[in-house]
């Protein structure tokens, strides 16, 4: 990851777009402070693809399939008899 203040930026755009081609965001800084970042096309295009952001548990299922794993199909209680029993520890907020 680069980062490079706005006027670097003028004088070395060539250089930049060639890294963010080869898939490495350039972060552009205004006194100091982020502004904007250059990324490839391809990136663009994927992030503003306007795909739904997937919720976790959607994240989760999918690397499941593609791990070709054969996951078993556990019901509730199977999962809830794994549970530790114990009386959870004694806990309690610094004053």
């Amino acid at each position: 990851m680069s980062t490079v203040s706005i006027a670097k930026a003028r004088n070395t755009l060539t250089r930049l777009i060639h890294k963010a081609e080869d898939g490495e965001p350039v972060h552009i800084t205004r006194h100091g402070k982020p502004v904007a970042v250059l990324v490839s096309r391809g990136e663009y295009e994927r992030l503003s693809s306007g795909e739904p952001k997937k919720d976790f548990w959607q994240a989760v299922e999918d690397w499941r399939a593609q791990a070709g794993f054969d996951w078993p199909e556990l019901t509730p209680d199977e999962v809830d008899g794994w549970r530790d029993r114990r009386p959870p520890r004694e806990f309690s907020w610094p004053d």
